[in-house]
């Protein structure tokens, strides 16, 4: 043990005083290159070690000391807690050291970010986006931010910008990125983003609708709003081509209602043969539509990128094949089923099926102008419902309000390709499966139908497939 302090009373206690940190004793005195604490009252024989706790546990009981050897680098002291967290250097009675960080000079970040970013190349042209001159004003400050600026065309993948950002953030010693894009056609002078903020993604390019020369004349058959007739005009026409001797083939996208199965008669189930299905047909018509598939009571609860499968699906994976018009009856509105078809092929037109009722009328020309928008042609307008024959008079009365769709048809600078009249038994020969231009071609509405088909082959003769805006403007 050392001595004791002159002047001072030995304790009744010995020399088991409770500890104070009151001074640091030189490294002479403890012979070490450093000092260590120790308590005040007395030289403890250990003094290259460091007391980190001196409480006991009950009075009078002998303290609970726990060593440890001082840092080398004479810094702050930490000791684990009693049982655990941290005490793998106090019971080894070693410190862990600091990692030594090595500074890296802003002239040598600079020339590895360039070699960096000069591994990227942009599929445009083949080149690295350094010599293409994409990467400009690289700076690189005392702390190992890089700022630079990134030049970035509209017809320049999104993904760039993150490749590059991701590669900077890479280099060794770089601590930060501020990467300021800007649009080519604004000369670099103007940043498109705050020089703080990531570059938001690009959205993925829409697929590019396939032309399938097959299929002949691609049609689609649409309405703004449900219930004005749109599958009965779609089911009709296609039966009244097919009278007419052409080969004719009918998808039903109307994911969420498909009723041309019922319409035509039909509820078997389409075969596979030699990686193909194969359509089901009916009054010289072939037929592919989901209520082939799923059971007629079973509700499609499917979002957008599943009817897109579907439409895909039914377009491609279908032995449709050699025929002169294929329709498409299209659900109400304007949503997924209605861009997906736009993006699978190339439409050769739109036909807008509509009633004389002006809220109709309201709805069939935003569905119109959806079609204008994506670059798909509208054919025509076809006013179903257009008014009544009396089977006994045969006095014509106009049921709804006359000239709805004429007031379209002008509006829109397309023709009114035909007006179907309202017709007893029609909708009951419908759910027999009995298109009215087949079961009474000479009816009223059997012969508006058949003189709207002839009519779409006038007007669709020297169409070709349009080449549709992927993207709505």
């Amino acid at each position: 043990m050392g001595q004791r302090t002159p002047g001072r009373a030995p304790s009744p206690r010995g020399d088991r005083r409770r500890p104070r940190w009151d001074r640091r004793i030189s490294a002479l005195d403890c012979r070490r290159p450093h000092g260590a604490l120790v308590p005040a009252h007395r030289q403890w024989s250990h003094q290259g070690l460091v007391p980190v706790d001196g409480r006991s546990r009950r009075r009078g009981a002998r303290p609970s000391i726990r060593w440890r050897r001082p840092s080398p680098g004479g810094g702050r002291l930490l000791a684990g807690h009693h049982g655990g967290g941290g005490g793998e250097s106090a019971e080894r009675g070693t410190s862990v050291p600091r990692q030594r960080q090595v500074r890296v000079s802003a002239e040598k970040i600079k020339t590895d970010v360039e070699q960096a970013l000069g591994g990227i190349i942009n599929p445009r042209h083949g080149r690295d986006i350094v010599a293409a001159g994409m990467v400009k004003e690289i700076v690189v400050d005392s702390a190992g931010t890089v700022t630079f600026t990134f030049v970035l065309t509209r017809e320049d993948p999104g993904s760039l910008a993150r490749q590059a950002r991701k590669a900077v953030e890479g280099v060794p010693g770089v601590t930060g990125v501020k990467m300021n894009v800007v649009d080519s056609a604004d000369g670099g002078s103007q940043p498109a983003a705050r020089p703080s903020v990531r570059p938001a993604a690009a959205p993925p390019a829409p697929p590019t609708p396939d032309e399938l020369p097959s299929l002949g004349k691609v049609l689609a058959i649409s309405s703004g709003k449900g219930g004005v007739g749109k599958s009965t005009v779609s089911a009709n026409l296609a039966a009244a081509l097919a009278r007419d001797g052409h080969r004719v083939g009918l998808m039903d996208a109307d994911i969420y209602g498909p009723n041309i199965p019922r319409m035509f008669g039909l509820s078997g189930k389409p075969e596979v043969q030699g990686g193909k299905i194969q359509p089901l047909e009916a009054h010289g018509v072939k037929l592919m539509s989901l209520g082939f598939i799923v059971e007629r009571d079973a509700p499609a609860i499917w979002r957008g990128p599943i009817i897109m499968k579907i439409i895909t699906q039914f377009m491609h994976d279908v032995a449709w094949g050699e025929l002169d018009y294929f329709l498409v009856d299209l659900p109400p509105g304007t949503g997924d089923a209605q861009l997906s078809l736009t993006q699978i092929v190339r439409l050769h037109g739109a036909l807008i099926v509509t009633t004389p009722q002006e809220m109709a009328v309201g709805d069939s020309l935003r569905g119109a102008k959806m079609f204008e928008r994506v670059g798909v042609g509208v054919v025509g307008i076809v006013e179903n419902m257009s008014y009544f024959v009396c089977p006994d008079c045969h006095a014509r009365s106009n049921i709804f309000l006359a000239g709805g769709g004429s007031r379209l048809a002008a509006e829109l600078g397309v023709p009114l390709l035909g007006q179907i009249p309202l017709q007893a038994g029609m909708a009951e020969l419908a759910d027999r499966g009995e298109p009215i231009v087949v079961s009474q071609p000479e009816s009223p509405a059997g012969v508006a139908l058949r003189e709207l088909a002839r009519t779409v082959i006038t007007r669709t003769a020297g169409l070709a497939p349009a080449i549709p805006i992927t993207a709505p403007r």
